[in-house]
């Protein structure tokens, strides 16, 4: 039998005032307040990520990338491989008025992928094959001497209208759909396919779209550090400014001659204050990778 829930009252049995007539206000408010700011929600998708196994690292990666972009992270959700939850976090993510709603997670041929049904479901579409992410399937697999099979096409079901980005690492595609202005994106879990998507093929979108930002780089080259023993270094690097992004690209030998390119990448409002904050991160970097015996040179 359902009981009716009493309202709290205060230590004089009098009614605490209730906010519950001005949910709908503080809604509408919310979405308006965002409809012209530069928002985006990630939303990270897998058991994996709530049972403590694995570290979510691709929303700490997207989060600074999208950062550095002049985009703000307003949410990060993390859900279950249950398709109520995943439907649930598209519906919550598009309803917060963002401009960019990315996933991670669940794109794969197995039982428990189940990202682009549940978005279909979210958004009240039909799951349908596309040929040109069958196609690109296809591809991936026929380089392996290996057939198509159900699981394998089930990669290839996108919700109607999206259109399939294709995978530089692995085999199934990323898929972007843009409904009135706001882009959703959901790309695989595994670290190296979501950066390699992304890179490719969203970041290009988001620079256009994005606020008007300035950017600012440097190259540095570094001979005789291993990139492990770079590592925290650059990390100190990056901490030196939210809008700071680095990425290292090694050549040569971890245990012989390692060489190591170093990108550094600011955005701000102004060009000088995008200039202060490589120049900042600039110092960190060289410091620590000539504490280290590395021969720097700047480029």
């Amino acid at each position: 039998m359902n009981q009716r829930r009493s309202h709290p009252r205060d230590l004089n049995g009098r009614n605490f005032p209730t906010l519950e007539p001005f949910y709908g206000l503080f809604a509408l408010l919310t979405l308006m307040s965002c409809s012209n700011t530069y928002e985006a929600v990630i939303i990270s998708v897998g058991n994996e990520l709530l049972i403590g196994k694995t570290i979510n690292t691709n929303l700490t990666w997207l989060a600074k990338k999208l950062t550095v972009l002049g985009y703000k992270v307003r949410l990060g959700l993390e859900v279950r491989d249950e398709c109520d939850d995943i439907a649930w976090a598209f519906r919550m993510a598009l309803d917060t008025g963002a401009r960019v709603v990315i996933s991670t997670g669940g794109l794969g041929p197995t039982f428990d992928d189940m990202t682009l049904a549940c978005l279909a479901k979210a958004l009240e579409r039909r799951l349908v094959l596309s040929e040109e992410a069958l196609e690109m399937v296809r591809k991936k697999y026929a380089s392996r001497g290996l057939e198509l099979t159900e699981h394998r096409i089930k990669m290839a079901m996108l919700p109607e209208g999206a259109k399939p980005l294709p995978n530089p690492v692995g085999t199934a595609p990323g898929v972007l759909l843009d409904l009135d202005g706001t882009l959703v994106v959901a790309l695989p879990g595994v670290p190296a396919e979501m950066k390699g998507i992304f890179e490719a093929h969203i970041e290009p979108i988001l620079r256009e779209r994005g606020p008007k930002i300035f950017l600012a780089e440097r190259t540095v080259v570094c001979e005789g550090v291993p990139e492990s023993s770079a590592a925290p270094i650059v990390d100190r690097a990056m901490k030196t400014s939210p809008r700071v992004y680095v990425k290292s690209h090694p050549s040569g030998g971890e245990l012989t001659v390692p060489i190591l390119g170093i990108h550094i990448q600011a955005s701000a409002d102004t060009p000088e204050e995008a200039e202060k904050a490589v120049e900042e991160a600039l110092e960190v970097l060289i410091k620590g990778l000539q504490e280290l015996g590395g021969r720097v040179e700047i480029r």
